[in-house]
């Protein structure tokens, strides 16, 4: 029987200053929410380990690697990606790319993968920003790639913020096509340049941005016949969001997760999800909007 693995470790909800913007509990709730409300089972989440300095450095330069194991990044290095450095804070972010690495080979296997944490898309190769230290998806499409798993993957970040440290990183590796639909007008003002970008206008509601990416990714699909798939599912698209700037509603947030769901199971693509971004003022907003993903992911690919 199919399982719904689920990457997850108690330290994704790591400790954070009083105040600071960042909603660091909702690791810690979504689990908690998935088995409350039966969605999964106690057996379907593994806990990773870190993931090896050789497998990040096919990714991240050795310079600023070394920078976060010996926690040496600058007080200016440490406000552009917004956490104050410590090694539990390095821990973390291995255990969570090496977690998308494990759910990589779960769904080469079942379909679908998911990581509670992850989808750190703003990290660089040589630096991070935004909320992200390491590139998860980025250093596990690496390793798919340098393992030869896999030669033809395609990233669909659906974060309202564009997957800038992605689009970077494989600016000129012709086996990875990034797609982005991002806010045109939010973070981050520099724009790096995806494969395809879809700049998204203030304001939107449901229907123009389901159409949007309805217009777009069957035909990524069709024309790349990616062996995997990598889905960004930030859910900073809601109009709750504080940095959001879309309208769009919980049930257009479903039908986004179900849309690229049943695109891919329909042909077969194995998905890797991570949850990315999601800022709301009310917590129970976020945990419920990136539970609705498991939800749709076990009805499409497991149920």
């Amino acid at each position: 029987m199919k399982k719904l693995m689920i990457a997850y470790d108690p330290l994704y909800s790591h400790p954070l200053p009083d105040g600071h913007r960042f909603p660091m509990l909702k690791y810690e709730l979504i689990p908690e929410q998935l088995l409350y409300q039966g969605i999964i089972r106690p057996e379907d989440l593994f806990r990773p380990s870190p993931c090896p300095e050789e497998v990040v450095l096919l990714t991240h330069t050795r310079s600023y690697l070394d920078k976060l194991l010996h926690q040496q990044l600058s007080a200016r290095e440490q406000r552009v990606i917004g956490f104050p450095q410590s090694e539990a804070l390095t821990r973390r972010e291995l255990v969570i790319t090496q977690g998308t690495i494990d759910c990589c080979r779960y769904a080469l296997t079942n379909g679908v993968s998911l990581n509670v944490a992850g989808g750190t898309h703003h990290a660089f190769a040589d630096h991070g920003e935004g909320f992200c230290l390491l590139n998860d998806f980025a250093v596990a499409a690496n390793y798919l790639l340098h393992t030869g798993a896999v030669s033809r993957i395609l990233i669909v970040d659906l974060d309202v913020h564009q997957g800038n440290g992605t689009a970077n990183i494989f600016a000129n590796e012709p086996r990875v096509f990034t797609f982005s639909m991002h806010g045109r007008h939010n973070y981050p003002v520099h724009k790096e340049l995806s494969n395809l970008d879809i700049p998204l206008e203030e304001g939107l509601e449901d229907e123009g941005y389901l159409s949007l990416l309805h217009g777009h990714l069957p035909g990524l699909l069709d024309r790349l016949n990616p062996e995997l798939v990598f889905f960004l599912s930030g859910v900073d698209i809601l109009a709750t969001d504080q940095f959001g700037k879309l309208q769009v509603s919980p049930a257009g947030c479903r039908k986004r997760d179900e849309f690229v769901f049943s695109q891919l199971h329909a042909r077969g693509i194995p998905c890797v999800v991570a949850m990315g971004g999601g800022y709301s003022k009310d917590i129970r907003i976020i945990v419920e909007a990136h539970c609705t993903t498991f939800r749709v992911a076990r009805e499409i690919y497991i149920d």
